[in-house]
């Protein structure tokens, strides 16, 4: 009871209580918020400013007691708990008050605002660039030797500030077998006085380990562990996407964020799902998206890591630390194998929607695809039979690219978008597909193109069934033996120079790598224009120039031969010419 401790000359004045917003301790419908400064002069708060949280209901006093006794656990390194946590300095429990069996928290004052009130100001950024003082002893802590500069670099230095105080302060939490379970803005706060993230009153914090269940106890507290620190640890992700990218403050734009996630969508696509999002407003650039985008697209890659579907996939706060986002250049880290493929597609992905393929261009993205394929981490047809299903975008040809540049076609026709979509077959026991290729395209109206884009819209659509078995791509080794035993072998045989090699550390050519056969079946084709204004000469144009842009295996799905590349997110298929077509996994809310 900290009743004599405050003295009843506290004086104490309501301040703006529903948001949070006047003091930073955001409060709920059954609490009320006041400031206060310690009037007692033997009182070791004397002239301090605190924070009076009054709970008005059952429940609240519940979780303002919890919060008293995660503070009694921790008390054994209090220094700790005091730089990552907001400080509890006791309770005011009066039987005499007007209100009978009232219960205050008192807790320390951490500035005006919560994190969520920092980020909605207009000048968040110089703002609390000034508060946490950031000067260069700063910057060497976070790794970034950067000072000012461009508005993308003083806010992934910023962002990797105020992620690594708040992964460390729940490692603490964790480490004393506590989870916060309430991680969210509104309930994180910036201490001007010592420059740390506090995390909020943890009233609703539980034990990792259940002392009360006797049945398979051991299995149950693992299993327990992990479901609440994998709640955590998806909290922290959300708190990471808001700070990032400023989109998602909106609850609109952030509840269709956390339907993807809740409909089962794999988190790695995450990139590919917000970017229309995130260009609607900024075509010339969005800053969190280059954030993201920076060291091979490290920090889509912790993000998916910490909204993993599975709560056992989460990464855990130590490893979020030593993860290459939140290392500056002065930190080196070993990227893991995982973190090599992740920035392999990444890059590709980028140098594709560069869209400038002149030569060097295109020769850098096909020897990225080849590294890409030498590295596939799920070669075996089991998991082509797992990660094949769904829709894929076409990205990327490394054949021939025809388009409206060099030629005058007799009608214009300006190609949207292409798809792949995989649907398995009813049986289980037989593997095969239902495989339907969808390419859109705009019919323009004259020959002259118009600025809009804007003409008759088109549909082509082919049908197929899609046989998986098991294959085998081969290699030659650039030698002169030209009786070389592997030209003998009656598969699809392909060239690697040993440079390309070398940089992934082997010495010299592999015989061959696994890859997945595709075996396709009858094809049927539909064409469709909305509306129909053309005839059937002027039809047969429309489709001519269609197929002329696209790739052929786009068109007639049997010339695809063989799987060379796939993962939750990227997908490498090979032509009969050899040219490999690019996807990546098309995700969508419906």
């Amino acid at each position: 009871m900290l009743a004599g401790v405050v003295g009843a000359r506290i004086s104490r004045r309501r301040s703006g209580g529903g948001g949070g917003g006047g003091i930073g301790a955001g409060a709920q419908a059954d609490e009320v918020i006041f400031e206060a400064t310690v009037r007692n002069s033997s009182s070791p708060l004397y002239n301090s400013r605190v924070v009076l949280r009054e709970l008005t209901s059952v429940q609240a006093q519940r979780r303002g007691r919890r919060a008293l006794e995660v503070l009694k656990k921790l008390a054994r390194r209090q220094l700790m708990y005091h730089s990552y946590a907001m400080q509890v300095h006791g309770y005011v429990s009066s039987s005499s008050s007007s209100k009978p069996g009232s219960f205050i928290l008192v807790h320390g004052y951490h500035g005006s605002y919560s994190l969520r009130h920092w980020l909605q100001l207009s000048d968040w950024l110089p703002t609390l660039e000034a508060t946490l003082a950031l000067d260069d002893e700063w910057a060497r802590r976070v790794g970034d030797d950067t000072i000012g500069g461009p508005a993308v670099t003083r806010q992934l230095r910023l962002t990797r500030i105020l992620m690594r105080d708040l992964l460390i302060g729940v490692n603490y939490l964790h480490s004393h077998g506590l989870a916060h379970t309430e991680l969210r803005l509104e309930n994180l706060h910036i201490s001007p006085v010592d420059k740390h993230v506090k995390v909020g009153i943890l009233g609703n914090a539980v034990d990792l380990y259940d002392k009360s269940s006797h049945d398979s106890l051991a299995d149950g507290n693992t299993v327990r562990k992990t479901l609440m620190i994998g709640f955590d640890m998806r909290c922290v992700g959300f708190i990471m996407a808001k700070m990032i990218l400023r989109e998602l403050m909106e609850p609109s734009t952030f509840t269709k964020f956390k339907s993807f996630l809740t409909k089962g969508n794999d988190p790695s696509c995450l990139r590919e799902f917000l970017l229309p999002i995130l260009s609607r407003d900024s075509p010339s650039g969005n800053d969190g998206l280059q954030m993201l985008d920076r060291n091979w697209g490290a920090g889509w890659n912790l993000l998916s890591l910490l909204l993993a579907t599975k709560p056992s996939d989460r990464i855990s706060c130590l490893d979020a630390l030593r993860h290459p986002f939140l290392c500056g250049p002065k930190w080196r880290v070993e990227p893991s194998m995982d973190i090599i493929r992740w920035g392999l597609g990444s890059t590709t992905v980028r140098m594709a929607e560069d869209y400038i393929y002149v030569r060097h261009q295109r020769s850098r993205i096909a020897h990225f695809i080849e590294l890409m394929e030498l590295l596939n981490p799920h070669p075996r047809r089991k998991n082509w039979l797992k990660f094949l299903p769904g829709r894929w975008r076409l990205l990327y040809c490394t054949g021939r690219h025809i388009g409206l540049t060099l030629r005058q076609p007799s009608l214009r026709v300006l190609i949207n978008n292409a798809y792949l979509t995989f649907t398995p077959s009813s049986d289980p026991k037989t593997p095969t597909f239902s495989l339907s290729s969808d390419v859109s395209f705009t019919v323009m109206p004259s020959s002259n193109w118009p600025h809009n884009k804007s003409g008759t819209l088109g549909y082509l659509h082919t049908t197929s069934s899609l046989g998986v078995a098991p294959g085998r791509r081969l290699y030659l080794r650039e030698d002169n033996n030209e009786s070389s035993p592997f030209s003998t072998q009656k598969s699809n045989v392909w060239k690697v120079s040993s440079r390309k090699l070398k940089e992934l550390g082997a010495k010299e050519p592999p015989f061959g790598l696994p890859t997945a056969k595709l075996v396709a079946g009858e094809i049927d084709v539909e064409m469709r224009l909305e509306p129909m204004p053309l005839n059937a000469e002027e039809a047969g144009d429309v489709l001519r120039e269609a197929r002329t842009q696209i790739p052929p295996e786009m068109f007639d799905v049997s010339k695809f031969v063989c799987g060379t590349y796939v993962d939750s997110r990227l997908l490498v298929l090979r032509g009969v010419n050899g040219s490999a077509l690019l996807f990546t996994r098309s995700c969508s809310l419906s």
